[in-house]
């Protein structure tokens, strides 16, 4: 079964249009169907060269900076799609060439790490491209195969199992444990175990359990760095690399330079909640777990996250502490507006903290539980 992504009515659109032609970037973690999305776009089409990055043979022609080289490969083709793209050296510039010396042909670029293609596509391509992001399956997608009320029938799973393609579409949980298992064991690091010099993947798996304990909790580096026996600002770099390749979301916190407000920590959360449970190994039910608040707000910020890039959204998000504990889990800033949001699995009625009150006056303040949900993230 298909569930047809958001992006892919963007990217028809975009396509369709004759004039001002920008390649389309496509970013997003591994293994959260982008390949299914570059066949969808390609059925019924004509005249289009499907390359995988990977291949040395694709790799020879699209890293040459070769005019000729560079056209000899496109062909008479209208269209170049390149899987993977952030594996071909020089990506960036052969591009640029391609959309200088070929302005009647449609680029589309996918990768699963922002550590290059984002990189070597910015510069060279600068007024040039469209950039979109790719998350695993959202809600909103969700809701073209299900109703209300077979949504929140499945909501327990998906905050064991998350909401990668193949979770979503196995038929039994053993099925969905094994696939996370093989994610976390196989394709999570790839991206960054292919970079020169790094070459701790068991140091990385375990700073990844110990974020894994420490979501909706600001996070310390030197803590960190002490439990792993690393620097701090080794720490940094990995979680940095954790960013780039999609597998971690940092939240920073909000503040208006008041004296009592925490400015200086962030929050980590999960490209998905199932890559999370499979890294502490944690599968069990939800009245067995003592986490449940954790994995709600996780599962929350990315649904969110992902409401907001789909329906092009634009604000600044963050958490919000004070010296003095109160907080607040998520914070919207946008179009001189203010939304604070906290996030409760039990549905009860609670207010904002009273510093909030006192120094954001004109702010909202909502409180989001399993029963009011779905307005926040469809």
């Amino acid at each position: 079964m298909y569930i047809r992504q958001k992006i892919l009515d963007e990217i028809e659109n975009i396509l369709v249009q004759t004039e001002n032609k920008k390649t389309i970037v496509i970013l997003g973690p591994r293994r959260s169907g982008k390949t299914t999305l570059l066949n969808k776009i390609l059925e019924n089409k004509n005249n289009f060269r499907l390359a995988a990055g990977e291949d040395l043979e694709v790799q020879h022609y699209l890293s040459s900076q070769s005019i000729n080289k560079l056209q000899q490969f496109v062909g008479q083709n209208k269209l170049l799609v390149i899987d993977e793209a952030q594996k071909i050296p020089n990506i960036g510039i052969n591009l640029k060439l391609l959309a200088d010396h070929c302005p009647a042909l449609q680029i589309i670029v996918t990768g699963s790490s922002a550590l290059d293609l984002s990189n070597q596509t910015g510069e060279p391509l600068t007024g040039r491209k469209i950039s979109l992001q790719l998350f695993p399956l959202s809600q909103m997608e969700l809701n073209q195969i299900e109703d209300a009320s077979q949504t929140r029938a499945n909501l327990e799973s998906r905050l064991l199992y998350g909401s990668y393609p193949e979770t979503i579409l196995a038929n039994d949980n053993q099925k969905r444990r094994d696939y996370l298992q093989e994610l976390v064991s196989s394709y999570l690091y790839k991206d960054i175990l292919e970079l020169e010099g790094i070459h701790k993947s068991k140091a990385m798996a375990k700073l990844l359990q110990l974020l894994a304990w420490q979501i909706g909790k600001e996070v310390s580096l030197h803590e960190l760095g002490q439990q792993l026996g690393w620097h701090s600002n080794t720490v940094e770099r990995y979680l940095d690399l954790f960013e780039k390749t999609f597998v971690l979301i940092n939240i920073t916190a909000f503040s208006r330079n008041l004296r009592k407000e925490i400015t200086k920590k962030s929050r980590y959360y999960f490209y998905d909640v199932g890559v999370r449970n499979a890294l502490i190994g944690q599968f069990n039910a939800l009245t067995l777990r003592n986490d449940v608040g954790e994995l709600w707000e996780n599962y929350l910020v990315i649904e969110r996250l992902k409401k907001l890039a789909y329906k092009k959204i634009w604000c600044n998000h963050y958490f919000w502490r004070t010296y003095s504990q109160q907080e607040i889990d998520w914070i919207e800033e946008g179009d001189g507006k203010l939304n604070a949001y906290e996030f409760k699995w039990q549905p009860r009625k609670i207010l904002a903290p009273s510093e909030w009150r006192s120094n954001y006056a004109t702010s909202t303040f909502n409180v989001i539980n399993r029963e009011n949900y779905l307005e926040f993230i469809v």
